[in-house]
C-alpha cells in the first residue's frame, strides 16, 4: 500500500471517487519525499479536519452576495402557474411546426418534479429548430443565434413586442452558458424528440438576485434558462408577463451570455419585462445588476 493509500479512505460513489482524484492530483503535485509523506500520514487526523473545513468553505459561496435585495414582488395575478403539459406540447408543436409525437408519449410517465421547480414546461429542441428552419447552417454558434432570433420573432408576431437588443445576438459574442449547454444536452439525450420537457421555475426562487448571484447559488441540478426556453414559455404562458396596475417580476435569462466587449469580458444577460397591459420588452443588462424586479429563471435536471 502506498503512502497516499494509507492517507485516503476511498469512497465508491462517483462523487467520492472524483474528490479522491482531485486530492490525488494535488498530492502528486506536492512532490513529497518519503520523510515528508510519512509526516503527513502521521498527522492524518489534522489533515482530515483541514480538508473538511476547506470543503465547507468552498461549497458555500459568498461571491456576489451583495448583489441581492429583498423583494416582495411576485408574478402577475393573471398567471396561474404552468398549464397542463400536454397542452404546452401541442402549442409548441403548432407554433414551431414540430413533431409532438415523442413528447406526448414521454409525458405519460414523468418522474417526480425536481425540488425547486414550479412545474413542467415544454420547450423546442435547438436541434429540431435548426433541422426545420436552418438545415444549411453548419456553424454551431450561428445555429444557436438563428434559433434564438426565431423565438424572438415568434413573440413579436404573438403580442406587442419591443426588442431593444436583438441586433446583438451574433456569433462569437452571444451563446448559451456552458452549464446550460451541458444540462440541455443531458436532457435531450433522454428525450428523443423535437420538444423537450423540463422542470423549471420562472424567477420567484431567485427574485432580487443578480444573474451572476443566481448562477452562484444554483443547486447542483439547477441551470439557467436561455432566451429559447424562456421565450417559448412566454409564448405558451403570456400571462406571466401581463402588466397589471401593480408591478411584477421580470423574467431574466441566466442561461445565455453576451460578451459586450469581447476583450474585456463585460458580460450581459437577456431579460424580458412588461411594458404595458399585454406588451413585452426585451433587453440585456449587466449580470451584476440586481433589483426588486430581478427574477432569474432556471431549469433542473431530473
Amino acid at each position: 500500500m502506498t503512502m497516499l493509500e494509507k492517507i485516503l479512505v476511498t469512497s465508491h460513489d462517483p462523487q467520492g471517487l472524483h474528490a479522491v482524484s482531485i486530492f490525488e492530483t494535488a498530492y502528486n503535485q506536492s512532490n513529497l519525499d518519503d520523510t515528508l509523506a510519512q509526516r503527513l500520514s502521521d498527522r492524518a487526523e489534522e489533515l482530515q479536519s483541514g480538508i473538511a473545513k476547506l470543503i465547507a468553505e468552498l461549497s458555500r459561496s459568498d461571491r456576489y452576495s451583495l448583489e441581492e435585495t429583498a423583494s416582495d414582488y411576485a408574478y402577475p395575478n393573471k398567471y396561474d402557474g404552468p398549464k397542463p403539459i400536454a397542452e404546452q406540447v401541442r402549442a409548441i408543436a403548432r407554433l414551431f411546426h414540430l413533431d409532438q409525437t415523442l413528447a406526448l408519449e414521454y409525458i405519460k410517465s414523468l418522474p417526480p418534479l425536481s425540488a425547486g421547480a414550479e412545474g413542467w414546461f415544454a420547450i423546442p429542441s435547438v436541434n429540431a429548430l435548426v433541422a426545420k428552419y436552418f438545415p444549411e447552417v453548419t456553424d454551431s454558434g450561428r445555429k444557436y443565434c438563428l434559433s434564438t432570433e426565431l423565438v424572438l420573432a415568434k413573440i413579436a408576431t404573438a403580442r406587442p413586442f419591443t426588442n431593444y437588443s436583438g441586433k446583438y445576438i451574433i456569433p462569437d459574442r452571444f451563446k448559451a452558458s456552458d452549464r446550460t449547454t451541458r444540462a440541455l444536452d443531458l436532457i435531450a439525450g433522454t428525450q428523443k424528440g423535437d420538444i423537450l420537457i423540463v422542470p423549471a421555475q420562472l424567477g420567484l426562487r431567485h427574485r432580487g438576485r443578480s444573474v451572476r448571484r443566481a448562477r452562484e447559488v444554483f443547486a447542483g441540478s439547477e441551470f439557467g434558462l436561455g432566451i429559447i426556453a424562456v421565450g417559448s414559455i412566454i409564448l405558451t404562458h403570456p400571462e406571466r408577463l401581463f402588466r397589471q396596475p401593480e408591478l411584477s417580476l421580470e423574467l431574466d435569462c441566466p442561461g445565455d451570455e453576451f460578451d459586450w466587449q469581447s476583450a474585456l469580458s463585460v458580460f450581459l444577460a437577456p431579460s424580458f419585462f412588461s411594458e404595458g397591459a399585454q406588451s413585452t420588452g426585451f433587453d440585456m443588462h449587466y449580470t451584476s445588476a440586481r433589483s426588486v424586479f430581478s427574477a432569474p429563471a432556471s431549469g433542473f435536471l431530473f
